[in-house]
């Protein structure tokens, strides 16, 4: 009878297999680069005085500069 049982099971488990659907592979993501970050033109010179940032420019200015910073330690980081 364990012989039966055994062979019915293989038999049951083929014939799930070979009835199974077949899923096609799924596409391949591809990412693009990142881009690369550019410097900012300079200033042209003027006889006047830049007035100074307000607070919450400041602290925007302070904000980019250290997301720029991290992007280049990011990037210069060994893989």
């Amino acid at each position: 009878m364990n012989k039966s049982v055994l062979i019915a099971a293989v038999i049951a488990a083929a014939a799930l297999v070979a009835c199974g659907k077949k899923e096609e592979p799924a596409p391949a993501v591809v990412t693009p680069p990142p881009a690369s970050v550019s410097p900012a033109p300079a200033a042209p010179a003027s006889s006047e005085p830049a007035a100074a940032p307000s607070s919450s420019a400041s602290s925007a200015l302070d904000a980019a500069n250290a997301a720029t910073e991290a992007a280049r330690n990011a990037a210069s980081a060994p893989k």
